[in-house]
């Protein structure tokens, strides 16, 4: 591991265990590995396992939150927009999710099935997701489907979504897109 990545704690943060999904504090003066980079989220080790941090946190090691996380969340805060919301611009918020165990975000992994916008009551616009995971006993799951979410929610025009974890189809490797299979060195 570069010693660039390596960092100590500044303060206590919440941690989501990989890949068992619970949520302890990791005390400050913790020595962390950084691993991943991943959709403004940071996927650290250290003695006590492997651990997600959210971006909220990025400054608890010495990091900036992502700017996209700060931008979406600048576009959502001044929402003028008007109608249902933009269905590239959610495909684009769901690419910025990922399983932290796995540099490949979660559509181009295939995990994404289907994605529909209803309007829910006059001028408001619910956004439905089906995805499913790698493996049925992540535990991780609730994480990636709530950071999905949050996401999805963070789109100028959306008003709320809802997003279904389902297994039927099961996953394969095939679902992977041509990028994704590039980036794990499949193809």
């Amino acid at each position: 591991m570069p010693a660039d990545n390596h960092r100590i704690l500044s303060r206590d943060v919440e941690a989501t265990v990989i890949p068992a999904g619970e949520v302890l504090v990791l005390p400050a003066g913790t020595h962390v590995d950084i691993t991943h980079r991943l959709g403004g989220n940071f996927t650290v080790v250290c003695d006590h396992g492997m651990f997600r941090l959210l971006g909220k946190d990025a400054d608890a090691i010495g990091e900036e939150e992502a700017a996209a996380d700060a931008e979406q969340a600048s576009a959502k805060k001044d929402d003028d927009h008007e109608g249902p919301p933009d269905e590239a611009t959610l495909w684009d918020a769901l690419k910025t999710v990922y399983d932290p165990e796995i540099p490949v975000n979660i559509v181009d992994l295939g995990l994404v099935y289907s994605l529909s916008v209803e309007e829910s009551e006059p001028e408001e616009y619910a956004v439905h997701v089906h995805m499913t995971l790698t493996a049925p006993g992540c535990g991780m799951g609730p994480a990636i489907a709530d950071d999905a979410k949050c996401r999805l929610e963070g789109v100028p025009g959306v008003d709320r979504a809802q997003v279904d974890i389902v297994w039927d189809p099961p996953w394969t490797q095939d679902m992977i897109s041509e990028e994704g299979k590039m980036e794990l060195g499949l193809i």
